[in-house]
């Protein structure tokens, strides 16, 4: 049965002259470390909670729905239920999955949507199982027949330039877990691992189809500094940790150059950090203006902010607003109205036009 939650709006005001009119965010529902969202009707969110709940939340009437499930996780440091996305009355979630002894995984399972009571089986793990809490990425996208994850190199370093392991990559599955014949290892990688697509990660928590160009983008947070925002390119290397991204250990000591000839440059670096999560390419109708334009969000500055990048030579970055609604974790476009959603660390909040 659905519950009766009474939340309390709060309402920001902002303005800039860059953007026209102003905007407000209306806090929805309080929610318990919420990870991932994605819309399954006009009316409803599903959304992950990393300790472990999956939960439907109506966006008009603010009633929220608990779905049990049946996901071997683990709520351990950084992970717990992670991503989660529908499409066509079946939804994908990654997660860290709990292998025994301490050991957990990135996994992926798929499940025949269900109000009440969801049945997942896994369609991809990462191996190998690795005893840490950090690093598990990871975000959801769904391109035509195709699946994207990104898998985090779980504070194990250079292995993100193994390709013999999974951890620090962008996988590319069918959404029935089979392998892509033209994934890498078929045609000139042929010691990576069938389901890698792109290797040299770190941390990737943000990844999104653009409808505009048909290409898959990413997020990634750096080390002390070097997040960045590109694109995602088959069997290249994004350099960790070869490369720093301008970035430093977080002891102060220098892990390698930006970036040089070999690997993929991204598109925008930051340092100091901001700690890069969720990522989309806004299309809708509420804010007109963004049409195109990459929407990023960030934990550590707790901002929203947009990227023109539609000359590489010379890309846009706009703050939108900074340090309203606390640590941004997930953004979604509404699919009808394109108001924006938001995830942060306890709530679910609306943005629209004043």
């Amino acid at each position: 049965m659905f519950k009766n939650i009474k939340s309390l709006i709060i309402i920001f005001f902002f303005s800039s002259s860059l953007y026209a009119g102003e905007f407000k965010l209306k806090k929805i529902v309080s929610l318990d470390e919420p990870w991932g969202s994605s819309f399954i009707n006009e009316s409803d969110l599903i959304i992950t909670e990393k300790k472990g709940k999956i939960k439907i939340v109506n966006i008009n009437s603010r009633e929220i729905l608990e779905v049990i499930h049946n996901l071997n996780f683990k709520d351990y440091g950084q992970g717990g239920l992670l991503d989660i996305i529908y499409k066509e009355n079946i939804l994908w979630i990654s997660y860290s999955e709990d292998r025994g002894d301490w050991k957990t995984s990135t996994s992926i399972a798929k499940a025949d949507f269900d109000r009440k009571n969801l049945i997942f089986k896994n369609i991809f793990q990462a191996h190998p199982p690795i005893d840490s809490g950090y690093h598990f990425g990871s975000r959801l996208a769904i391109k035509g027949n195709y699946l994207y994850a990104s898998v985090g190199e779980r504070g194990q370093d250079m292995i993100a330039q193994d390709p013999t392991k999974h951890p620090g990559s962008i996988i590319r599955i069918y959404l029935d877990g089979s392998i892509p014949k033209d994934n890498p290892k078929f045609i000139d990688k042929k010691k990576w691992l069938p389901e890698i697509f792109q290797i040299g990660v770190r941390n990737p928590q943000g990844l999104t189809l653009s409808s505009y160009d048909g290409k898959i983008y990413a997020s990634n947070h750096g080390a002390k500094g070097g997040d960045w925002f590109g694109e995602i390119k088959k069997g290249e290397n994004y350099g960790w940790k070869i490369l720093g991204w301008g970035g430093k250990n977080y002891s102060g000591t220098k892990i390698g150059p930006k970036w040089k000839p070999g690997f993929t440059k991204a598109i925008q670096y930051w340092v100091p950090s901001i700690a890069t999560s969720a990522i989309t390419i806004y299309k809708g109708e509420e804010f007109k203006e963004w049409e195109g334009l990459a929407l990023i969000t960030s934990l550590k500055d707790m901002s929203l902010r947009s990227l023109d990048f539609s000359n590489l030579n010379y890309v846009k970055e706009n703050i939108i607003f900074k340090k309203k609604i606390g640590r941004i974790r997930d953004i979604q476009v509404h699919p009808k109205t394109g108001k924006i959603y938001f995830l942060t660390q306890n709530a679910l909040w609306l943005m629209e036009k004043n």
